[in-house]
């Protein structure tokens, strides 16, 4: 039965019984016999069928719960502000539904793809946010395979069958380097996400097409796993180096902190003697002294409009990828001219 959720009538149909008995054999109720109950549970669990399916789950296009796995430490997750923010922006949206959010954190995508699965086929939920996409996803033919609502929060070339909302990382990347550029620096490096992530792909080349147009010099460019402790990692190995960069662009806010404090502890002042901007704006940057210079977008509006583009889709709508408001820069404390 892929493609669609396993219904009553299907169960019915294949065990030649009505579907008033498929309803009382599921939800273990009298007014059918045992050797019919076993029958019934037996063939359905030939067509795919998973423990916890009730008859009103199969019978209606899902529960009204959302599904949301990430690909996270815990520890991390809980100190990771876009996250946060973004969460709260779909919960702000399923409080008006009277639906709920299910939040599941995964060591890998194999996981994720069993337990979106599990999800579907039990009747846990009636549609997915897939975050964190990867060049190649095999998330996406896996979970288009069984019909899986969702929305990606991911570029359109990265999420084959499924609608896409996104930010233009791209562009915006290239924002910040002409700004580091036009306050003079000639030295820019990235401290970057996973490599495999579609998004910190994006940003690799448009980082390194801008260095290039521009005619820069350095352009080096450090993966991390996002965590503040491989941010200040990286960031170490970049201001060691015989010729240490002016500027440094993070990918998100708690690297840029970490980067902050890297600066103090090697005895470097921002930005007298390095210059510092971050990605994902948050109460963060705004606390830190020096404040942090940023990438600034409204994650919790973000959250919400994916939330609210998979509740069209769960009404019949046919969804087109479209693209939201790109990050803009927000100069703060943290970026001036380098020093002479």
């Amino acid at each position: 039965m892929s493609g669609t959720r396993l219904t009553i009538k299907d169960v019915a149909a294949r065990a030649g019984v009505s579907k008033a008995a498929v309803s009382l054999a599921f939800n273990n109720k009298p007014g059918v016999s045992e050797a019919t109950r076993a029958h019934i549970l037996e063939t359905a669990r030939g067509m795919g069928w998973e423990p916890n399916l009730s008859a009103r789950s199969l019978a209606k296009s899902g529960t009204g719960t959302v599904g949301l796995a990430i690909c996270r430490p815990s520890r991390q997750l809980g100190l990771e502000p876009f996250y946060m923010e973004f969460i709260s922006g779909i919960e702000s949206v399923l409080t008006e539904r009277s639906s709920a959010l299910l939040l599941r954190l995964v060591r890998d995508v194999d996981e994720e793809i069993e337990l979106q699965r599990h999800w579907w086929k039990s009747g846990q939920i009636a549609g997915s946010v897939l975050v964190d996409l990867r060049v190649d996803d095999p998330r996406v033919p896996a979970l288009g395979q069984i019909g899986l609502p969702a929305v990606a929060v991911a570029h359109p070339s990265l999420t084959g069958p499924f609608a896409a909302l996104w930010t233009d990382d791209g562009t915006a990347v290239t924002e910040a380097v002409r700004y580091l550029a036009a306050l003079g620096h000639r030295d820019i490096a990235r401290v970057g996400g996973s490599a495999d992530l579609g998004h910190s792909a994006i940003r690799t080349a448009a980082f390194a097409s801008a260095m290039t147009e521009l005619g820069l010099d350095g352009g080096r460019q450090v993966a991390t796993d996002f965590s503040g402790e491989d941010g200040a990692r990286a960031t170490r190995t970049l201001l060691a180096s015989a010729t240490r960069p002016t500027a440094v662009l993070y990918d998100n806010d708690l690297m840029a902190v970490a980067g902050l404090s890297v600066a103090a502890e090697m005895g470097l002042g921002v930005p007298d003697d390095l210059s510092l901007l971050a990605w994902d704006d948050s109460q963060l940057c705004r606390l830190t002294h020096p404040t942090l210079s940023a990438m600034s977008h409204d994650i919790h509006a973000f959250g919400a409009e994916v939330a609210r583009a998979l509740f069209a889709i769960l009404n019949g709508e046919r969804l087109a990828s479209r693209q939201v408001r790109t990050p803009a820069l927000t100069p703060r404390g943290s970026t001036a001219p380098p020093a002479r």
